[in-house]
């Protein structure tokens, strides 16, 4: 625990500010990429450019010795991490978003916080007491006002596989947290190597299916920001900023802007005409978020 000496909460809120307004842009960056590239093939260029940065960090930081050091029961737990995150988790969200609309993906894929909530009761050996309850009610209500579409005499036109494979995605996810809330990992180091092993992953399965793709300055471009906004820059930057601040329940409250901040750029950039349940729905999720006691995970 670092001393009072070393808390910066200018820096934090920077850094995190910087991270919240990057992640609000992965949506955008999913939906121009899954226009240009197959799910698969923008995961392998993603991945491989994040791998790139972790290992880059990993040598101007002196974190090969530790990466050296390791002993074979930590690669194998790593490497099953990686196949976890980033193989396993982006290949759903991406299938998620390349047959949903932004503007639903991106929502039902941020109630991963409440099945963890979930998760955590028979994992973690957790109760689940009257306020953790009433969250999850109040979450999937938003869930349900967000798939209505505003429609309430029919079923909207959605893509029923993509609505379960972003429901789907936030197992994965909220499972691949379970797994490293008690882990001592270096938090580099543990990136840097699940992250080669999940992009070695990918790049086998994208070249037995698909092929891997030709590489053009868009698809580069696209892959560097699935890459380096969604996987690499914005991770160190919140890391930054939970390290610089004494109050880091504070600064995680900034976390809660970015799907709006998304949901703007989704109608901006992509033409998307966010509807009005869309919000109404994004907000009853948050609340359920807010409303869910806060637990100490690290």
């Amino acid at each position: 625990m670092p001393n009072a000496a070393h808390y910066d909460e200018r820096r934090a809120l920077a850094a995190g500010l910087g991270a919240v307004l990057l992640w609000s842009t992965v949506a955008t960056g999913f939906k121009l990429g899954l226009a240009e590239l197959r799910p698969l093939e923008l995961l392998w260029l993603g991945s491989t450019i994040s791998f790139a940065f972790f290992a880059c960090a990993c040598i101007v930081t002196g974190r090969i010795a530790s990466i050296r050091s390791l002993a074979a029961r930590d690669w194998l737990r790593l490497g099953a991490l990686g196949l976890a995150n980033p193989f396993l988790y982006y290949i759903v969200l991406f299938e998620a978003y390349d047959r949903l609309p932004a503007q639903i993906a991106q929502p039902l894929n941020y109630t991963w916080a409440i099945t963890f909530a979930l998760l955590a009761i028979p994992v973690l050996g957790q109760r689940l007491t009257a306020r953790t309850f009433g969250a999850i009610l109040v979450s999937y209500s938003g869930v349900l006002i967000l798939l209505s579409q505003g429609r309430i005499d029919a079923l909207p036109d959605l893509d029923l596989v993509g609505v379960a494979l972003a429901l789907g995605s936030t197992l994965i996810w909220a499972g691949y947290w379970l797994a490293t809330v008690r882990a001592s990992d270096d938090p580099l180091v543990l990136m840097a190597v699940s992250f080669g092993v999940g992009a070695t992953a990918v790049g086998i399965a994208c070249h037995l299916t698909l092929g891997l793709p030709a590489l053009t300055a868009p698809r580069l471009g696209y892959g560097a920001w699935v890459g380096l906004i969604e996987m690499g820059i914005t991770f160190l930057l919140w890391q930054r900023a939970i390290a610089s601040t004494a109050h880091a329940a504070r600064i995680g409250q900034l976390i809660f802007l970015a799907p709006f901040i998304s949901l703007v750029l989704i109608e901006r950039v992509l033409g998307e005409t966010v509807h009005a349940s869309t919000w109404l729905g994004l907000l009853t999720i948050v609340a359920g978020l807010l409303l869910a006691p806060r637990r100490n995970v690290s």
